[in-house]
């Protein structure tokens, strides 16, 4: 109950809603599923905010058996006081709950180890007390501890000795050490300094920034920059301050005898022991907040990416880009099947451009095909004029299209790319995709690792778990709210369904394959080892268009089928009227009815009466298709027909830290600086663009020389 109540605070979630998440993830229910069938339970929590809850009880739960523990292990040692049993409770951090158990971790052989061994405690003990006077003196009583024998030939080794486990112990304190921390990370700075030659770094061969200010894409670079042996990084903290602050605790009596050893064994512990490793861990930290935040903007860019509007009803010419192997083509109709393949050569080295407008003119003109999709990569701009200047000699009704082929390559050479196409090669594949994902952007990207989809940025100096349990669930949150078409969804798509892995999605692929399409929703109950469990978190999600119940082809879960017959009698809607779009103001009949009342007459929370009516009103609808649609061109604009002030019209490509990435048309991307995103301030991009948003630019800055393009979203 610890754990729920610290999420509530956190998330600010009230403690009840907190309780029935908790509840609800632990009875094996999936996040897509509480969020859309179980609102009356949650009080209407969504999928991020249980996405959010999840995670963080994933943490907190872990941080709960840490601290237990860290509690057992000091228990056994026979050490646990009140003290240190309240130190342990009051810990909010894994960082925090280390520094409390460091004084009792067992530990590798160091200077205050081998000074404890020689028996030099008792005088550490004896320094350690500051007394105003020491009669005798404590050189002398070091001399009691002098034994050759044993590695203490003089008093001076005794004394080093005794001070090293003084050092240690100062070390150990977590109290000294949380706040050294603090001091470290408000007042601290990062610096970076060159350590090879690597232009890509130029701006960090002499940085200086604060650690609480440095932004989490800076923090990535330097760390790469690092990593690469480039940069020679280090965390830079005012010395004396907190030398001053560590006098101050551990010091009893300036007048004592024992000040000088101790001032000394202060600085010592300082230098030799805590600033290292509060570096290591302040460093640390950082990664970790960098990450996280790179991580929260690569899955928001992933999400609005994935959520694309679809290019339905369009049969689509893929067009992968080359140089000595040729460009592959694939004609994809508008139901995804692959009815053609070709390879030309308009490119260098060959140039054999009027056969290859041949080719391209034959099957555009055999298969209508409405948009060619050309993938952004290699001779990708040559295939650009090429293919603007064929289709215009056509008479231009086929438009085209530039499509990121991030990841192409990836799905081509994969195991599931061969198990589609194995009489492919890897480029007609690579042709098959970049059409598919104009046509399907979900159902398309789901067949590659997230992250080789290239929305993000420093994805690869992440932790891969981390990382892949992020995009996992924004991949499985996307693809429930779209649903699938039970008859026709690939096993990669349906994977990511609720309730279904990968061995019950290729299951329902193999059953579908040998018994043919499914007739209704609860057929699906058929493919063997798909349980009750299953279909309760699935159902909702799968669509069958031709079923005899319309309802199959909607949101509405079955467990709501009786909920929602009854709210269409209500209104005298007939299934047949419901396909021709009956129901439409259906929700605001419910409204004015009274959407409560509705509910008890019906015998369902009034949430899941509201969602049932918004369903009924288009059924098979998707939700991708307001988002906007795909910029299609006709002519070619190259870098160097760009001029400052000309305006255009663009897709944001990426979404990063300091700007985004926009799509004009030319081969380049252009930058909007965060500073040119809108007039007024923003903190991040992000509250103003996502991937895929059109938008209106102005070029700012054209430079041919480096191939950048600055825009400007301003006025």
């Amino acid at each position: 109950m610890i754990v729920n109540e610290r999420l509530s605070e956190e998330l600010g979630i009230r403690q009840r809603q907190v309780d029935a998440a908790v509840e609800l993830l632990d009875g094996g229910n999936t996040v897509p599923f509480i969020a859309r069938y179980r609102k009356e339970v949650t009080g209407g929590l969504d999928d991020e905010q249980l996405r959010r809850l999840s995670e963080r009880l994933s943490y907190l739960r872990s941080l709960e058996e840490k601290r237990e523990s860290v509690l057992n292990l000091i228990n056994e040692q026979g050490k646990l006081t009140d003290e240190i049993r309240a130190a342990l409770a009051a810990a909010s951090t894994v960082t925090e709950i280390d520094d409390i158990y460091r004084p009792f971790r067992p530990k590798r052989k160091t200077r205050a180890s081998v000074a404890k061994e020689r028996g030099l405690e008792p005088l550490a003990r004896l320094i350690f007390e500051q007394r105003p006077s020491y009669s005798p003196s404590i050189p002398e009583e070091a001399e009691a501890f002098v034994n050759g024998e044993i590695g203490v030939p003089d008093a001076e080794t005794a004394i080093g000795g005794a001070l090293d486990i003084i050092a240690e112990e100062i070390s150990d304190s977590a109290e000294y050490r949380k706040a050294i921390r603090k001091i470290t990370f408000d007042f601290g700075f990062i610096e970076s300094k060159k350590a090879a030659d690597g232009p890509v770094y130029e701006q960090y061969y002499d940085h200086t920034e604060r650690v609480a200010k440095i932004p989490a894409h800076r923090v990535l670079a330097i760390n790469r920059g690092e990593k690469e042996g480039v940069l020679k990084v280090s965390v830079a903290v005012d010395r004396d301050a907190v030398l001053n602050y560590l006098l101050g605790e551990v010091v009893a009596d300036h007048g004592s005898p024992a000040f000088p050893y101790i001032s000394r064994t202060v600085c010592d512990s300082y230098d030799r022991l805590i600033a290292p490793s509060i570096e290591r861990e302040i460093r640390n930290d950082l990664f970790d907040a960098a990450s996280e935040s790179a991580i929260g903007l690569f899955s928001s860019n992933l999400k609005n990416l994935l959520m694309s509007a679809p290019l339905k009803g369009k049969t689509v010419l893929g067009y992968d880009p080359g140089y000595r192997t040729g460009c592959k083509l694939a004609v994809v109709t508008e139901t995804g099947k692959v009815v053609a393949t070709a390879v030309i050569y308009p490119t260098k080295p060959h140039e054999r451009i009027e056969e290859s407008k041949k080719v391209v003119k034959r099957l555009v003109e055999r298969f209508g095909v409405d948009v060619v999709a050309i993938g952004n990569g290699t001779a990708s701009g040559e295939s650009e004029m090429f293919i603007a200047e064929t289709l215009r000699e056509i008479g231009g009704k086929t438009k085209y299209v530039i499509v990121s082929e991030a990841g192409a390559s990836v799905y081509s050479a994969s195991k599931l790319g061969a198990e589609e196409f194995p009489d492919f090669d890897v480029t007609q594949r690579s042709a098959v995709s970049i059409a598919r994902r104009l046509q399907d952007p979900l159902a398309e990207l789901v067949k590659i690792d997230p992250k080789s989809i290239g929305v993000g940025q420093y994805q690869h100096d992440m932790k891969p778990a981390r990382l892949d349990e992020a995009l996992s669930g924004v991949v499985e949150d996307c693809v429930n709210a779209v649903g699938v078409d039970l008859n026709t969804a690939s096993y990669s798509l349906l994977s990511y369904i609720s309730g279904i892995n990968a061995a019950s999605a290729k299951n329902i692929v193999k059953y579908r394959d040998e018994h043919g399409g499914f007739a209704r929703r609860s057929d699906v109950m058929n493919v063997p080892r798909f349980g009750e469990k299953a279909y309760e978190q699935a159902a909702g999600f799968l669509r069958v268009p031709d079923s005899s119940d319309v309802l199959d082809n909607t949101g509405v879960h079955p467990e709501s089928y009786g909920a929602a017959r009854g709210l269409l009698e209500k209104f005298g809607i007939t299934d047949e009227a419901l396909r021709g779009g009956a129901a439409a103001g259906l929700l605001r009949k419910v409204r004015d009815y009274g959407a409560a009342k509705l509910a008890g007459e019906l015998g369902c929370g009034e949430p899941s009466l509201v969602y049932i009516a918004s369903e009924l009103e288009k059924p098979g609808r998707d939700v991708r298709d307001e988002a906007p649609a795909p910029v299609l061109r006709d002519k070619v604009l190259r870098i160097e027909d760009l001029t400052v002030g000309m305006k255009l019209r663009g897709t944001v490509r990426n979404v990063i830290d300091f700007g985004a990435f926009v799509d004009i048309g030319v081969h380049q991307d252009g930058l909007v600086h965060i500073s040119e995103i809108s007039d007024r301030f923003i903190k991040h991009p992000s509250e103003v663009l996502s991937v895929g948003d059109v938008v209106d630019v102005t070029v700012k800055s054209v430079d041919l020389n480096r191939g950048r393009i600055g825009l400007t979203m301003k006025g």
